[in-house]
């Protein structure tokens, strides 16, 4: 047995101790007794200090152990966060052993066994065997290194190499503060860059995000580079930092400890990403509860609230580094803009020290200037400073200030504010300011992989998404958007119902309804007439109302699209309702908009505008629409040799349905392989061209039960995403199925790949099996849980059965329904696959054995079954 006063100081080990097993459970013990006090609410300070100083006298008593102490030229050197003496239960032990000369094989073979014996002990240690020349020179070339040096302390061992490295470190030539200023501006920016400049990701980086620990870090080290300042303590002292920052400073770094060590102590792998399988149990670790997800959204709002108040600090610092290091506090000349503001190079700034307490209202004249000119890139130190203290000084909301509200109206006209004014106000807290409704929505979660932003960021990244739709270098992308959004008059009404879109969400309820009451309120109060607000209020009410429709309903289906234009009523409404949801999409997750949604929502569009313009009483002549469709497809055929007769031979055997949802190019290209092709095997033809952003796969087969359910099982063992199925039968028994295919990475299959698909189809549709391998659902998707719902739908006419599927997306889902199907004896007509983050949101169309709808008994089993295979076992 270890004696448990090596817990605290194993510098006490005798010899006869100092083994693999007594050692690792010393470590194991100094962890537990760690998390236990950490759970009894022991100072997180006190924790990582005395976990660094655990580890000293570990290495100074193993440095003995091997002997090393005894060559007098070698110094055993802690570098970086260990050098900092800030140690996490899962931080990299960093260490140099530094020497004046290169290492004899003998010192070498000693410092080997002793790095060895760490990495036994599984202790994460980095390290670095260095003369001193060398930690210059790899210093000189390498930021990291440079950095790690500049916090260097010496462990044991050589005190005057260690001197010597820190006079060499120190000199003017090894990275001149200048040069270290600049290198760390754009190190930081690059990372910033990695988590899409934003503190509000739902998944974020306690270290690395933007406002996270290295945005601390950075502080700390080009203060301690340029003014000799060795903590936070030292850098307010040369006035940088006023005691009140300096104090939120600290308490920000404790609290982003207290997070960081409650993750740590979950995980048995360095991580520092929030994930979303371990937000609960850093939560309970850190005293956050409640129903559901209640206590995970506590912690994750005071968390982002943290991240904003670093990155705020961290900028307005930086700033005034910039003017220390950079201009060596040269004065800039200023241009003035008003009685109350002026520009300081390209910075803003207020001319008054204590304007924005006396007359809040200002604060929005300052945005509004920052929308009127280019050239501001941001706000003075000074003035962020002021706008601080005035922000948490204010006793209302400036809504309810009169000059604020009519300030603000004049600021979401101008066009040039989606570009930056309020992405800075929401960085500065401007926005929670104003509205109180948009306070309530900082830092709220959305528990799903759909979103990848907290509801706050997601809906300032929409909002400069419609700005983008005035840009014509983004006509490609958004087509209509650029065409549309131009001519829409007052594009302020848009920027409101933006705002306002998803500003309901955490309350409980449906957001979109309860939007439209917060947003209706607030037109009202602002002024807006009837027709305006009435417009504002139901953009927020309908505004997931074109995207469900595009994905998840049958677009060329007549009534559908009629039943969308009722809902519409106009084309005013149709245009802005188009330019939100595309912007909605895009803000969601950067991956979400591909050619396959923007085909979606064009045909969507373009139909519905048709639609209205004919008048929704004058329903189309399906029966023209048909014919035209045939004579352009049969001229296509006919100019490449095919007679008339054997063309409508063909077409005789197919059922009107299917001259309505196929384009003509698509009837020709069917019937062209058709023609030729001998009818008792399968024909599987892949679209060489992308069509709507995927490949379209044609599956022509006698038609038997499991033939759904063994193509989709193929085309996941390719690992091959199927969003878009269109299933019919010709009058004598054969499928037509349209498979909308896309691969890992949301494109169009690549034609190389095709013959290889297209084989392995055959080969399973010729023996009407697929030998299905089972795939491990992703870690990603442990944490949720999706409840399979199965829902009927009412239809017009009664001629089919509409059912929505609701599940866990996993892999080979959409080969169980299948499966499902075939043995309920249902007949598949046509589906609409959707994947939302975790959830598949699925729609399908079905008839019986007998082309007939499925009875209510019928519906009952189906659902039941569903329920039963989809499911996920414990």
């Amino acid at each position: 047995m270890i004696d448990t006063s090596t817990i605290t100081n194993p510098q006490t080990l005798p010899v006869e101790a100092i083994t693999q097993e007594n050692l690792r459970n010393t470590l194991e013990q100094f962890a537990e007794q760690q998390k236990q006090q950490f759970i009894q609410h022991r100072p997180v300070t006190d924790l990582v200090l005395s976990r660094s100083t655990f580890i000293d006298k570990l290495l100074i008593r193993l440095w003995e152990h091997y002997g090393v102490n005894q060559y007098p030229d070698i110094a055993l050197i802690a570098v970086g966060g260990y050098g900092r003496g800030e140690l996490h239960p899962l931080s990299d032990v960093d260490i140099l052993i530094l020497s004046a000369q290169p290492l004899s094989d003998e010192t070498g073979r000693i410092v080997s066994e002793f790095l060895t014996f760490l990495w036994d002990l599984r202790l994460e240690v980095g390290h670095s065997v260095r003369t001193i020349d060398d930690c210059i020179e790899i210093g000189s070339d390498d930021l990291t290194v440079a950095t790690n040096l500049t916090e260097a302390r010496i462990l044991c061992g050589s005190n005057d190499a260690f001197q010597c490295l820190q006079e060499r470190i120190n000199a003017g030539n090894f990275w001149p503060s200048e040069d270290f200023y600049r290198a760390k501006l754009e190190e930081q920016k690059t990372r910033h860059a990695r988590y899409h400049d934003t503190t509000y990701n739902l998944e974020p980086d306690i270290k690395s995000s933007p406002g996270g620990l290295r945005d601390i870090h950075t502080l700390s080290w080009v203060a301690r580079r340029h003014f000799g300042a060795t903590s936070l303590l030292e850098m307010s002292r040369f006035g940088f930092l006023t005691d009140a920052e300096y104090r939120e400073l600290v308490e920000c770094q404790d609290s982003l400890w207290r997070i960081r060590f409650a993750l740590h102590i979950e995980l048995r792998r360095y991580d520092n990403r929030l994930t979303f399988s371990h937000q609960p149990s850093v939560a309970e670790n850190l005293g956050y509860t409640g129903e559901g997800n209640r206590g995970v959204e506590m912690m994750m709002k005071e968390f982002y609230r943290t991240l904003r108040r670093v990155l705020e600090l961290n900028k307005m610092l930086l700033q005034l580094f910039d003017q220390a290091i950079l201009d060596n506090g040269k004065t800039v000349e200023t241009i003035q803009l008003s009685d109350d503001f002026q520009i300081r190079g390209h910075l803003i700034e207020a001319t008054k020290p204590a304007l924005f307490q006396a007359r809040p209202e200002t604060i929005l004249d300052m945005f509004l200037h920052i929308a009127q000119n280019g050239d501001i890139e941001g706000i003075a130190a000074p003035t962020l400073r002021q706008l601080r203290t005035a922000r948490r000084r204010l006793n209302v909301f400036l809504v309810d200030i009169p000059e604020a509200r009519e300030k603000f109206m004049e600021l979401v006209r101008q066009p040039n504010t989606l570009q930056k004014a309020f992405r800075l106000m929401h960085r500065h807290g401007v926005l929670s300011a104003y509205l109180p409704q948009w306070s309530q929505i900082v830092g709220q979660m959305q528990f799903d992989l759909f979103h990848v932003y907290t509801v706050d960021e997601h809906s300032v990244r929409l909002i400069k998404n419609l700005n983008k739709f005035n840009d014509p270098e983004n006509r490609e992308r958004h087509p209509i958007c650029c065409e549309v959004y131009p001519r829409i008059i007052k594009k302020e009404l848009l920027t409101i119902a933006a705002i306002f879109h998803d500003i309901a969400k955490g309350r409980g309820g449906d957001h979109s309804e309860l939007g439209a009451i917060e947003a209706r309120k607030f037109c009202i109060q602002h002024g807006l007439s009837r027709p305006e607000t009435n417009l504002i209020a139901w953009l927020v009410q309908k505004h997931l109302l074109m995207s469900v429709t595009a994905q998840r309903r049958d677009i060329y289906d007549p009534e559908v699209v009629a039943e969308f234009a009722k809902e519409v009523r106009d084309e005013e409404r149709l245009d802005y309702l188009i330019c939100l949801t595309v912007a909605d999409i895009c803000a969601t997750n950067q991956e979400l908009w591909n050619s396959w949604k923007r085909t979606l929502l064009a045909e969507l569009y373009y139909s519905t505008q048709k639609a209205l313009r004919r008048g929704l009483e004058n329903t189309p002549d399906v029966r023209d629409r048909i014919r035209h469709n045939q004579q352009l497809s049969s001229a296509i055929l006919r100019g490449k040799g095919f007679a008339p007769r054997e063309i409508e031979v063909l077409w005789q055997r197919f059922k009107a349905d299917y001259f309505l949802r196929h384009t003509h190019k698509q009837l020709a290209w069917h019937a062209e392989a058709l023609l030729t092709h001998d009818h008792d095997k399968p024909l599987i033809l892949l679209s060489k061209k992308a069509t709507r952003g995927g490949t379209e796969v044609f599956v022509y087969n006698k038609d038997k039960a499991k033939l759904f359910a063994i193509v989709v099982s193929e085309l996941d063992k390719k690992n091959l995403s199927v969003h878009d199925a269109q299933v019919m039968n010709s009058k004598d028994g054969y499928t037509l199925d349209t498979f909308m295919v896309l691969d890992p990475s949301g494109k169009a299959i690549p034609e190389n790949r095709h013959n290889t698909i297209r084989r392995a189809l055959v080969n399973a549709l010729t023996k009407m099996k697929s030998e299905r391998k089972n795939k491990r659902a992703p870690r990603k998707l442990m944490h949720f849980n999706v409840k399979t719902q199965v829902d009927f739908l009412p239809t017009k006419t009664g001629k089919k059965t509409t059912m929505e599927l609701i599940a866990l997306d996993t892999p080979g889902l959409l080969a169980r329904i299948g499966a499902v199907f075939a043995k309920q004896k249902v007949s598949l007509q046509a589906a609409k696959i959707t994947t939302i983050g975790e959830r598949a949101e699925d729609f399908f169309i079905l008839v019986n054995e007998h082309g007939s709808p499925l009875t209510e008994e019928h519906q009952q089993a189906l659902k039941e079954a569903l329920i039963s295979k989809l499911t996920p076992q414990d």
